[in-house]
């Protein structure tokens, strides 16, 4: 019985800039922005470097464009889990689950922001991104905590921040992906506690 080969020449081929921001997604996660030169992006696309050029305009804006990507990626994964939670309380820690989760993907190398941060200067492009990821999760856990109740929701957001950051540079120092499950249960506590109080 002969096979039938699917026609591909109907589905879209990705485009130069889809190329580019997949290849920068892999190589400045897996190894850094700053080790990587454009060179190495170009040919990991298989673009030509003018498509770099006429697409972003710098590798600056490419980056922008990688961590603008990681952090749409961060909220649809986020909001998305969240959808799975009736109440605030339970979204609050529906952040902690979809942590857990994400740090136990064999592809987990960390934070994409803190790993940029820790390669840039205070002011660029890189801390403008990161500082909207920053602002966009303490807002949600301020939100999520004042609609649950709790008498100072700007202290337990922090609180619980201190707790997510530590867990995701805890695994990836430590390479326990367990961590996850600890932070979840540590702010689950201060939840409670905040609620109680």
């Amino acid at each position: 019985m002969a096979t039938m080969t699917p026609d591909t020449s109907t589905l879209a081929k990705p485009t130069a800039r889809e190329r580019l921001l997949a290849a920068a997604d892999e190589l400045f996660y897996d190894e850094g922005i700053h080790t990587v030169g454009i060179d190495r992006i170009i040919e990991h696309a298989g673009v030509a470097k003018a498509s770099l050029y006429n697409t972003f305009g710098s590798k600056d804006e490419l980056v922008r464009a990688y961590l603008t990507g990681r952090h749409e990626s961060r909220q649809r994964r986020i909001t998305t889990r969240l959808e799975d939670y009736d109440t605030p309380r339970a979204k609050l820690l529906g952040v902690f689950d979809s942590l857990r989760d994400y740090v136990a993907l064999p592809t987990f190398r960390g934070c994409a922001f803190a790993n940029a941060s820790a390669e840039s200067q205070p002011g660029g492009v890189v801390d403008e991104v990161s500082t909207s990821n920053r602002t966009w999760t303490r807002d949600l856990l301020t939100d999520l905590a004042r609609e649950a109740g709790v008498a100072d929701p700007d202290a337990l957001a922090q609180q619980l921040i201190l707790i997510y950051d530590g867990a995701i540079t805890g695994v990836r120092m430590d390479h326990r992906a367990d961590i996850g499950a600890a932070a979840r249960a540590t702010a689950e506590i201060l939840v409670d506690r905040a609620l109680a109080s």
